[in-house]
């Protein structure tokens, strides 16, 4: 178990009106759909929030219950260039056909309809546009768009409309998430007729092609020589076979290509264009900053090597005991902080994994002071602790010392040992437990009394630093336990 932040359990999401429900599961409870047909309609409710941005409409899906009266929603959106909204019966709710009455004639007829919602005309009204989802002759359930009365006497806009529609009518097979993603207001929309020709672009589409240098779109075949002439690289993702990222006159482009097929011809193409250069250079940026941040916890890694060699040096020239000893310990600590630089080094910004923290440190200690010939048995265990590079600095000073008391103190005399790390992690806190098999602590140890340089800063850093509690205790050698707090587990 990997711990970092805080857990989270059953969440329930919501993407602008359309309740990520299961829409096979309120088709089992409530309809007399198979199961073939549910699947059906899943497909369009995974692809209802792309059909309302693409119609700027306010879309529904209506599904008749098992009496009949009813109809069950099983999916909304509502598009981000919809001003005018009305608020609907939320998703998984039940309305009669009498306050439907558009819906249900389209799901008897099985033929589209438009009618004002609520019957009547006023200065806000919405224009509502059925169409019945077809398994064979039947209509099994139907769609509506919604939008502001009269705006479908444009062309772009009922271009718009009718593309959805089309979607909706050949959408057999599953829309995927990815491709038929939301579309901002920013994305530049190309529809295309079953000859390729351009039939509808929004401003968003004619800016952009604006920079490239390319004037009036419509007409314009998609293959045209004028639309792709200042590309200067393309890459397309196997995993995403629909869409590719292009650089033209110093715009980064993604480019969605959404064909609606209908028996394997093509009927019309959406083009969905969205200008990530922001996005992108964001990101060069971050890639600099991170290759920055490595090399600096490099450099400081190297220049703690660098003061450690020094203290080395001065101990070797000290004829005092006391002095070599207390040298030799500076050593230690500034090896233990060094291994922290060289873990970020490799990692960055990343979290830092605190096992692996500990093998670093550990592999310093054994080799500065252990014996060559010493057999050190290592065992890590329990969860995984992710720490922020930036909480790790205390953490690795208490890690160090005790390591450190282990090699230096538990294994007198002896030529193999074990040293243990143990970590668990739950809701009330985290524990941390440092152990060896070694000779154990003398009888007389009191942590609150001792006069031992690093424990004091391991009882500092742990009570007063972290907010946590340690414990000493000889259980088969030197046994140390460590609880912080649930905030620690979280690491902001």
């Amino acid at each position: 178990m990997s711990v970092f932040c805080s857990d989270i359990a059953g969440l329930f999401l919501w993407k602008r009106g359309i309740g990520v429900n299961d829409i096979r599961g309120l088709c089992r409870a409530h309809t007399e759909i198979s199961g073939r047909q549910a699947e059906l309609l899943n497909n369009i409710g995974e692809g209802l929030c792309f059909i309302a941005d693409l119609a700027q409409a306010q879309a529904s899906l209506y599904v008749p219950t098992r009496d009949g009266k009813r109809f069950l929603v099983l999916a909304q959106a509502r598009s981000h260039t919809m001003v005018h909204s009305l608020r609907l019966a939320p998703v998984g709710s039940f309305v009669s056909a009498e306050a439907e009455p558009l819906v249900a004639k389209t799901l008897m007829t099985g033929q589209p309809l438009v009618g004002l919602r609520g019957g009547t005309a006023s200065a806000d009204s919405l224009e509502m546009h059925t169409y019945g989802i077809h398994d064979g002759q039947d209509a099994i359930a139907v769609v509506s768009l919604e939008v502001p009365a009269g705006s479908l006497q444009d062309r772009g806009s009922r271009c718009l409309v009718d593309t959805a529609r089309m979607i909706l009518q050949n959408s057999r097979s599953a829309l995927d998430p990815e491709a038929y993603r939301e579309i901002s207001p920013r994305d530049g929309i190309l529809i295309a007729d079953a000859y390729e020709r351009i039939i509808y672009a929004n401003a968003a589409a004619q800016h952009i092609f604006r920079v490239l240098g390319v004037g009036s779109l419509l007409g314009v075949r998609l293959d045209a020589p004028e639309l792709s002439r200042h590309i200067t690289r393309e890459t397309v993702k196997p995993e995403r076979p629909t869409e590719k990222e292009i650089e033209a006159g110093g715009l980064a482009l993604l480019r969605r290509d959404l064909p609606i097929l209908a028996g394997g011809q093509l009927l019309r193409r959406v083009v969905v264009v969205e200008d990530v250069t922001a996005l992108r250079q964001k990101e060069k940026e971050l890639t600099v900053q991170e290759a920055v941040i490595r090399e600096i916890h490099h450099r400081v890694k190297n220049n703690l090597q660098t003061i450690a060699s020094l203290l080395r040096m001065q101990a070797r020239r000290s004829t005092e005991a006391a002095v070599k000893e207390a040298l030799a310990e500076s050593v230690n600590r500034i090896q233990g902080i060094a291994a922290l630089h060289r873990l970020l080094s490799r990692q960055g910004t990343q979290p830092v994994e605190l096992h692996a923290l500990a093998a670093e440190i550990l592999d310093l200690l054994t080799e500065s002071a252990l014996a060559s010939d010493f057999r050190l048995e290592r065992r890590f265990t329990g969860d995984e602790l992710l720490l922020p590079p930036s909480r790790c600095t205390n953490l690795t000073l208490v890690v160090n010392e005790l390591l450190l008391n282990s090699i230096e103190h538990a294994f007198e005399g002896r030529d193999a040992g074990l040293i243990g790390f143990d970590i668990k992690a739950g809701d009330g806190g985290t524990t941390l437990t440092i152990y060896d098999d070694g000779v154990g602590l003398p009888e007389s140890f009191d942590l609150s009394k001792t006069t031992s340089l690093g424990l004091h800063i391991v009882r500092t850093m742990v009570e007063d630093d972290l907010g946590g509690n340690i414990k000493f205790e000889n259980e088969n050698g030197t046994r140390v336990t460590i609880t912080l707090p649930t905030g620690e587990k979280e690491m902001p």
